[in-house]
């Protein structure tokens, strides 16, 4: 069977099945909040565009132009503008403290951007004046404007939200006169009610263009004029445009901790959308997902991404993306390590190098009670591509751990609990089907974040993780029920180290509460001549969970 074939056989079997279950008499879900636009697209704009290129040092072609360009797009949306060419270090910071000073004033929404020389020294950020005269890395300290001091008198400002883009990671400004601990820009968490773009990753530097603008800017410019975009969505689109244009080269990045939406052309109708509308829309994104979720081709994942930046299955879709493009020979910069970095958290990608042989074991507990209800152990016995099949196959997951299939028979049309990067304040969703065998179906939507990087102690050791919080509900021929869950991940072991999930009804009763953790497991690694050897937890050391071996075998 050709591949085109096999698409479209994959398309009308989930068409059927989706159409089935929609047609199926499941309860209706509650009255949620109508999805309206947030209201600080009622509030004044205000914006502060500065562009260097002037240096004496190491010139640029195109910040000057970049800053016009962007401005006269901020000004065509509403923005009242303040624009700074080729500034003085004087002309920066007074124009940054007026900025900060009307936007204290108007508690108005702000954004700053900058397109010039960047650069890091001991985790800290500078933009570069361009009558900085730069002698010694210690100059920068005082000769150029440092992130940091932007980023106090917008936090002084108290306004509800703040927008920093920053294209400011050209190659070294210093050419070969000075060595530089670290290209680009150092990774920062952005501050609370914010969004921090950079032109690319932390560490690395970007692409001036060879036309009229920048690569980022010339992509940011296309993709804000794309009306009721959602700003996250803006630049997750730029960031796959940036990225294969670059073929890998520069991949920009982000950090937010917004709370609300912001459009730069806000939706004109406040309606929020029938139960009916929001299943059709589901059913259509599910289709397109199981059409093109084996593509072979990165252009399927990439129109899919285009189309749904923040979609149900994005996450799944960018993970495949990057495993085609890195077989493809892209070869992708990395973002440069945070581990001793006071201004974040940092981010971090999961293993997802299984192999046959590796377990974690788990105990769950009753929440309320403390009663232990059950162990169990996960065991690898067999990998194809994109699966891990636990269990001699009784239990099957992707890559990144979100389920496939698992006892007794379910079948998942693609949950994305787990995704591959974590990175404080990351958001996204998802809403899957779960296929049973006796046709008792269910669905389950859920909106995600990660809330923090903290120490987390369970049977299996102490580890630092990411603490990520869900909300959603489930539906099923019984009802609809309130979902709750809140889950720690560490990038360094392969399965979620702890889980804790509450179910209610929505007036309130819980119906259970209960908490995973992991109290031993194997994995390999490389070990010091090349071979792999385990690392193993128990709680008690690596011995103990050798000698529980066959244990672990009879509670397959």
């Amino acid at each position: 069977m050709s591949g085109a074939h096999a698409c479209g056989e994959a398309r009308r079997l989930w068409l059927k099945q989706a159409g089935a279950l929609a047609g199926a008499s499941l309860l209706p879900l509650p009255v949620m909040p109508a999805a309206e636009v947030s209201i600080v697209h009622a509030l004044p704009r205000l914006a502060l565009v500065i562009g260097n290129a002037n240096y004496g040092q190491a010139p640029l072609n195109n910040p000057a132009n970049d800053a016009r360009a962007f401005a006269k797009e901020l000004q065509r949306v509403g923005f009242r503008l303040s624009l700074r060419l080729e500034a003085s270090r004087q002309q920066m910071s007074e124009a940054i403290d007026a900025f900060c000073g009307e936007l204290a004033r108007s508690r108005g929404v702000g954004i700053f951007y900058y397109a010039g020389h960047g650069a890091q020294l001991a985790w800290r950020n500078y933009l570069i004046p361009v009558d900085a005269r730069l002698d010694k890395l210690a100059d920068l300290q005082t000769k150029t404007i440092e992130l940091n001091s932007l980023l106090a008198g917008l936090k002084q400002a108290k306004n509800p939200m703040n927008i920093i883009i920053l294209d400011a990671c050209r190659d070294n400004p210093f050419g070969t006169r000075l060595p530089i601990e670290q290209p680009g820009l150092s990774q920062f968490d952005a501050p609370p009610g914010s969004l921090l773009a950079y032109a690319t990753a932390p560490g690395n530097t970007a692409s001036d263009g060879d036309g009229a603008n920048g690569l980022y800017t010339e992509s940011l410019l296309r993709e804000m004029k794309v009306p009721e975009t959602r700003i996250e969505d803006v630049f997750k689109r730029v960031r796959l445009a940036v990225r294969r244009s670059s073929e890998g080269l520069q991949i920009p990045w982000e950090s937010t901790s917004l709370d609300d939406d912001f459009f730069f052309l806000p939706p004109q109708e406040l309606r929020r959308k029938s139960e009916i509308e929001l299943e059709r829309l589901f059913n259509e994104e599910l289709a397109l997902w199981q059409e093109i979720r084996l593509a072979k081709e990165p252009a399927h994942l990439e129109e899919y991404l285009r189309r749904y930046p923040s979609g149900k299955f994005s996450e799944l879709a960018q993970f495949r993306l990057d495993r085609l493009l890195k077989a493809g020979g892209e070869k992708a910069i990395v973002i440069q390590e945070a581990r001793d970095n006071p201004f974040s958290k940092g981010s971090a990608r999961v293993d997802t190098q299984f192999k046959v042989g590796e377990c974690w074991r788990y105990r769950e507990i009753d929440l309320y009670t403390r009663l232990e209800l059950r162990r169990f152990s996960n065991c690898v016995s067999a990998i194809t591509e994109g699966e891990v099949h636990f269990n001699d196959g009784s239990l099957v997951t992707d890559l990144l751990g979100n389920f496939i299939k698992r006892p007794p028979g379910w079948h998942y049309t693609g949950a994305q609990f787990y995704i591959q990067e974590y990175a404080l304040g990351k958001r996204w969703s998802t809403r899957f089907r779960v296929l049973t065998p006796n046709g008792f179906d269910s669905e389950t939507e859920f909106d995600f974040r990660v809330i923090e990087r903290e120490q987390i102690t369970v049977p299996a050791g102490t580890f630092t993780a990411f603490r990520v919080e869900g909300d959603g509900w489930g539906r099923s021929p019984r009802g609809v029920v309130k979902l709750r869950v809140v889950y720690w991940i560490a990038p360094e072991i392969k399965r979620v180290l702890a889980s804790d999930t509450k179910r209610s009804h929505f007036n309130g009763r819980v119906l259970n509460n209960e908490r995973l953790e992991l109290t031993a497991y194997t994995q390999f690694q490389q070990n010091g001549d090349g071979g792999p050897g385990p690392a193993c937890a128990s709680g008690h050391g690596c011995r103990e969970w050798q000698e529980q071996g066959d244990e672990v075998t009879r509670s397959r």
